[in-house]
């Protein structure tokens, strides 16, 4: 029989080559990694060790002699009248982030205006927010100074009369609300006026040829432009709130008159350093206020899809 044959001729054998080491992909997954590399020194390692430290009763700094012991820490805390006013504390001070809010959206519409030495405003306006925390707490503890404090010599509350913010409960968050508004409105101020300079102006001029008033146009056209960076804002700012601190514990190192100043991080930072044999608790409270930051969050989320307009 004669061979038959197809015509295809089979492809020539070529060894694979070995791929040279390029050095450009590593260097780049190198830095794209060193972020991830942060989080899981600073962030998941530390998170992991809180939940496993939360169950169990540690001595002093370390593992030595530490004994596992199931929920006992949260419920200790959870039945801690302090833990509550802590919260109680919290939520007090936080009204400075509303009243920074209205405030920082007033001034940042005024500024849109046009006027004179505009951008000098805006400057002078945030310069309070990049300053350091503890320059400006020692600053407003100088002025709310029951015997010499600018601020009550201004009031005329002077002698006898002087008002002890710093030293009463009754005036002490009051002074810590008003030293938040004071360096936090900044913030909002350039992130309004950035917002404003978006807002459709002929939505605007339209309204007015229709007979809207100037109430009617920033109620019904500015307020929903805006309302992206009012819910960036109104998140952050709950967030920080509740994970306020450094203030009250400048303020006044012993946490204010009858515990006024103790926040939650305040009463975590007290199991810390405070009571050293309570490690277990603060890790306890450490995770119950990142369950109550994200359960704050996740509403503010849900919420807010019925007011912020991304159109």
């Amino acid at each position: 029989m004669e061979e038959v044959t197809t015509g295809i001729k089979a492809a020539p054998f070529f060894p694979k080559k070995k791929k040279k080491f390029d050095i450009e992909n590593a260097t780049g997954t190198f830095m794209a990694s060193i972020p991830l590399i942060g989080f899981a020194i600073f962030g998941l390692i530390p998170m992991v060790l809180a939940f496993v430290m939360s169950g169990m009763q540690i001595y002093g700094f370390s593992f030595a002699n530490s004994k596992w012991i199931g929920f006992d820490n949260f419920k200790a805390v959870l039945t801690d009248n302090e833990f509550w006013r802590s919260i109680k504390n919290t939520v007090y001070m936080g009204l400075s982030m509303p009243i920074s809010l209205v405030l920082s959206l007033v001034v940042a519409f005024l500024l849109d205006k046009e006027i004179k030495f505009k951008k000098f405003f805006r400057t002078v306006f945030f310069i309070p927010y990049v300053c350091s925390v503890v320059a400006v707490t020692l600053m407003w503890k100088w002025i709310f100074n029951t015997n010499f404090g600018v601020l009550n010599q201004w009031l005329g509350r002077t002698g006898d009369n002087a008002i002890d913010w710093i030293g009463n409960s009754k005036y002490y968050i009051w002074a810590v609300i008003i030293m938040s508004v004071w360096s936090g409105t900044g913030f909002g101020i350039i992130l309004f006026a950035a917002a404003l300079t978006n807002v459709n102006k002929s939505l605007t001029e339209a309204a007015k040829i229709d007979g809207a008033n100037n109430i009617k146009c920033f109620w019904n056209i500015t307020l929903p432009s805006i309302s992206p960076t009012t819910f960036y804002l109104f998140t952050i700012g709950l967030i920080g709130v509740l994970q306020s601190f450094a203030v009250t514990n400048i303020l006044t190192e012993g946490g204010g008159p009858n515990n006024v100043g103790v926040t939650v991080v305040f009463y975590l930072y007290r199991r810390i350093f405070k009571y050293a044999h309570m490690m277990g608790q603060a890790s306890a409270v450490a995770i119950l206020l990142t369950l109550l930051i994200l359960i704050v969050t996740v509403i503010n989320f849900w919420a807010s899809k019925k007011w912020v307009s991304y159109d």
